[in-house]
């Protein structure tokens, strides 16, 4: 790092012949957590070489500063002899070439954080995605470029999205830099499980302990393929590999142009509620095949891995993505019509239980995803709406009111249909605007009112009006789990290392009118002791307009508020049939559903 290089350069004409990319990653020691990564650059005919690390990964929106876990770096020609370079910016470094044919870069990433859009090695495994591990030759991203793995051990195996190059083992090509990146690794013992969907070759590649079945699994992720190729007529790839990690708490994925990435609760495959969870994270990560990996808006057609990329159009991306996650499996027969109702009316409680639906449109909360949605803080559910979740509502209505006015003769289905032979099958960018028209177009009514209303705007969607038609209400419950009311403080609390701590205040409850705050240590309620888990059913022995001391540490000082309470609140949403359905609903709903509502509900 001795010579200053002040400007990022670019091959100086389109007539240059493309250097040879190539890159090598190794792990010799796997419990260190680094990778050890060796870029070679072959005909390479520019004085500087410009290398940048991305900052975000697509599919993940938010700017993730992977270049933090990189160390080490260092240039050399092919003789080994150091090259000068200097670092320009976080994830920039620039080399200085001058009549340097063939260049070698060495650096190690540190990897132990085990997500679907990170990197973690360790003793068992070695995952990686690329923008997080892999510097991209600035103006030659358009370049072919070979990936070889060197294991640690010869046991150690290697599943990728990529295809192997042909008398090279552990060899990979990737097309270009943007393939590279959509092409995640997993390398080690994992269990790798083969099956054939609709002529075209599938793997499923299994890492970690759990109770995780591929006896069970594996048919119903061919029904969910099945499903969805049949919505969008046949399936976009050669071959789709699944990785799934198995973890001890949390769930995810990340989807890619032929595969996707999951994680998983390792013992979540018994119960039968968190496995159909399972099948609605395989139907949403799968459906990405077409809706964002092919069918995206302009703002994410061209990737700028150094910035964030902004569109207004998150909701239809993964929300219309997260509606079709419920609908797939029941199309699937992986779970019934009844059990895809509760599971909308858990979705719509969730919605009706963020006090932020009423401050957030659903436009700017895709646009805002880069500051928001993955950075949350105390007032974030006061002040944001995830896009994911009021755009699977959103687009429930949107089905439902295309199916209304069609008698089920259209749907959501034929939007989707023919945004993908017109933007997705081409990987032509589409506009909110031509969004809207597409949509317009199959509802065959005009959409600026409900745009305004529901995706620009604020307003409760109305889903009473647009169940109606087909025999269904939205039922709202002011009720505990045992089905008793109480008046309304405003809080939620948790017991936390021995400590009663509040972790959320509502916009304009009671509480928050008294000057009660997120991180506030729960006390008293009129002198006596109080836990979290004991609240609601203290509550119930008072009346709304009652006045109540609260008691709590705020900032270690001991504070005791009057906190007048309100009137109970709902706090349980269900979709339930509608009083004596005529004979239309009746044929609506089986229509929408495929079965009699008699039948559902009986």
């Amino acid at each position: 790092m001795t010579e200053a290089i002040l400007t990022e350069t670019k091959p100086t004409s389109p007539t240059h012949t493309a250097p040879e990319i190539n890159y090598q990653v190794a792990m010799p020691q796997p419990s260190s957590h680094l990778f050890e990564v060796t870029l070679r650059i072959s005909g390479w005919r520019s004085p500087v070489l410009d290398l940048k690390m991305p900052v975000w990964t697509p599919g993940s929106y938010l700017v993730r500063e992977y270049a933090r876990h990189l160390q080490e770096f260092s240039a050399s020609g092919s003789d080994e002899s150091p090259l000068n370079w200097r670092k320009l910016s976080k994830n920039h470094w620039q080399v200085s070439t001058p009549e340097i044919n063939d260049i070698v870069v060495h650096y190690r990433i540190f990897a132990a954080e085990l997500t679907v859009r990170t990197n973690h090695l360790d003793a068992t495994h070695g995952y990686f995605n690329g923008a997080a591990l892999f510097l991209r030759v600035v103006g030659w991203e358009q370049t072919p470029m070979q990936v070889k793995i060197l294991t640690p051990q010869p046991s150690w195996q290697v599943t990728t999205l990529l295809p192997a190059v042909r008398g090279k083992p552990g060899t990979f090509r990737a097309a270009d830099f943007d393939t590279l990146v959509d092409s995640p690794f997993e390398i080690g013992t994992h269990r790798l499980y083969h099956f054939e969907v609709l002529g075209k070759p599938h793997e499923l590649a299994i890492w970690g302990e759990g109770n995780a079945n591929p006896v069970q699994m594996i048919p119903d992720i061919e029904k969910i393929i099945q499903e969805e190729a049949r919505l969008f007529g046949g399936l976009p790839y050669d071959r789709y590999v699944f990785l799934l990690h198995l973890v001890s708490q949390g769930r995810g994925g990340l989807e890619h142009n032929h595969g996707c990435s999951l994680i998983y609760n390792r013992f979540g495959f018994r119960d039968r509620t968190k496995y159909r969870e399972f099948m609605q994270l395989v139907a949403h990560e799968f459906f990405h095949l077409w809706n964002v990996k092919r069918l995206r808006p302009q703002g994410l057609q061209v990737f700028d891995y150094d910035r964030e990329n902004y569109t207004p159009c998150l909701w239809f991306c993964e929300g219309t993505t997260s509606y079709y996650d419920l609908v797939m499996p029941m199309r699937a027969g992986i779970y019934d019509v009844r059990t895809f109702l509760q599971e909308l009316g858990k979705e719509i409680n969730r919605l009706q239980t963020s006090p932020g639906r009423l401050v957030q449109p659903a436009s700017e909360s895709s646009w805002d995803a880069w500051i928001k949605l993955y950075r949350r803080h105390a007032n974030s559910d006061n002040s944001q709406i995830s896009y994911y979740l009021k755009g699977e509502l959103v687009s429930l209505l949107l089905d439902l009111l295309i199916r209304a006015r069609h008698e089920n003769g259209r749907s959501l289905d034929d939007v989707m249909q023919k945004m993908w032979q017109k933007f997705g099958q081409k990987e032509i960018g589409f506009t909110e605007g031509q969004l809207q028209e597409e949509i317009e177009s199959v509802a065959g009514v005009e959409l600026g009112d409900f745009w305004g209303r529901y995706i620009d705007g604020t307003e409760e969607l109305p889903f009473d009006q647009y169940l109606s038609p087909f025999g269904l209400r939205l039922q709202r419950d002011c009720v505990d789990k045992v089905g008793e009311s109480f008046p309304y403080l405003g809080v939620r609390a948790k017991g936390e290392n021995e400590r009663e701590l509040i972790k959320f205040v509502a916009s304009g409850s009671p509480a928050q009118q008294a000057g009660i705050d997120n991180g506030d240590e729960l006390l008293a309620i009129d002198g006596i002791r109080v836990k979290a888990e004991e609240l609601h059913d203290r509550l119930k022995d008072y009346s709304p307009g009652d006045t109540i001391k609260l008691s709590v540490f705020h900032e270690d000082r001991l504070r005791t508020e009057l906190v007048t309470l309100g009137e109970p609140q709902p706090n349980r949403y269900q979709v339930v049939p509608v009083d004596s359905p005529t004979d239309i609903q009746a044929q609506n709903f089986a229509g929408w559903l495929g079965v009699p509502l008699s039948q559902v509900f009986d």
